[in-house]
């Protein structure tokens, strides 16, 4: 007689009795107290995904879970940190705004600096715009304990989720004394990787990257391993300060390409970064003119590896004067041209618009802003 073959509990019900499991293993020993403490923040994202149908390939919904629920389905974390969960939103990463970066900011900046008992921050975000929102906080979290933010690429029914080794890895990272410093940092696929330079390459497992620079250490068995750290301004010594800042000036983001004739607006923002490897000479009008109707101009290379200096008083569509001009030529140069472009080095051109509106913030100069973007 050939038996029927056992109905297999439907991944809900495993899930469930995971969690169940994983809320009494999590319970810390005895000798826990000596063991730091982490307070996570949830924003939502993959990381709390829910499949429609679970166990499979198909579609999910972020931000789904709750921030208790992703921290219990994780019990190694209490092995190396006494946990503690809160939840900030509970979204697709799409759905955070440039409001939701400051309150978090905040929130983030007042935790640790009213509790000396928690060691480190890690925020649980989703990773369509977690490069922004972790180098929005690399700017503004002025503190040098660790801030790690970490996502994840499978939702948390899926098939092989990344997403509880990625939130082990990211915790022991904000517990270790040796990442206290680093400022802001990504973890992900047992990387440590630095806010200012992070970057989504592509949506698998892998997919999260620094470029030519940025990568700080790996998570191994042992725990988190430095070997380099940030050299530009950041944390403690950040001049970015929110106490007063309740919203971020428009700052709008464009594309230079061949053909282009340069944006137009109905209603002119006071920020514009543009990426851009050279201009066409209707781009070229085009920026000129909002230079001179009093909106600083930023560009950037499109791939965000440019490291090139500004070069000496040089804007977009006018020429370089000569290195033996004169006053009376920079002037000149000024009255035709307007304000000179802010030029970045090394950020891709949605982390150049946040540190334009950051620095829009303290000043309109754009001698100033530049100070800023050669300093950050």
């Amino acid at each position: 007689m050939v038996r029927p073959v056992r109905a297999v509990r439907p991944l809900f019900a495993v899930l469930a009795t995971l969690l169940t499991v994983s809320t009494a293993h999590a319970q810390a020993p005895a000798d826990s107290s000596a063991r730091p403490k982490v307070l996570v923040i949830a924003t939502g994202g993959t990381i709390a995904g829910v499949q429609q149908a679970p166990g499979t390939l198909g579609a999910y919904r972020a931000g789904t879970l709750t921030a208790e629920q992703v921290l219990a389905s994780v019990p190694e974390l209490a092995q190396h940190a006494r946990m503690e969960a809160e939840q900030f939103s509970n979204v697709a990463s799409t759905f955070i705004t440039p409001a939701q970066w400051v309150a978090l900011s905040k929130r983030i900046n007042t935790v640790l600096r009213e509790r000396d008992d928690i060691a480190g921050v890690v925020v649980t975000h989703g990773t369509d715009r977690l490069e922004e929102t972790a180098f929005f906080l690399y700017l503004t979290v002025r503190s040098d304990k660790p801030v790690i933010v970490v996502g994840s690429q499978r939702p948390a029914t899926g098939i092989s989720p990344d997403g509880p080794i990625n939130l082990l890895a990211a915790v022991r990272t904000a517990a270790a004394p040796a990442a206290r410093g680093k400022g802001v940092m990504v973890v992900m696929d047992d990387r440590i990787l630095s806010a200012r330079e992070v970057r989504k390459a592509y949506q698998r497992v892998g997919g999260f990257t620094t470029g030519e620079m940025g990568m700080l250490g790996v998570v191994g068995g042992g725990g988190p391993e430095f070997f380099f750290t940030p050299a530009r301004r950041h944390g403690l010594t950040s001049e970015f300060d929110l106490t007063n800042v309740d919203s971020l000036p428009r700052v709008e983001l464009t594309f230079s390409y061949p053909g282009g004739t340069g944006p137009r607006f109905d209603t002119l923002p006071v920020g514009v970064v543009v990426a851009t490897t050279g201009f066409t000479p209707a781009e070229g009008a085009a920026y000129r003119t909002l230079r001179q109707s009093g909106v600083v101009v930023a560009t950037t290379f499109p791939s965000g590896d440019n490291v090139n200096a500004p070069p000496r008083a040089r804007a977009p569509g006018s020429d370089t004067l000569p290195t033996n001009a004169t006053a009376a030529d920079s002037a000149a140069l000024a009255a035709r041209s307007g304000p000179p472009s802010v030029v970045a080095q090394h950020l891709t051109p949605p982390k150049a618009r946040i540190l334009l509106m950051l620095a829009l913030t303290r000043t309109r100069v754009p001698a100033e802003i530049q100070r800023y973007f050669l300093t950050y």
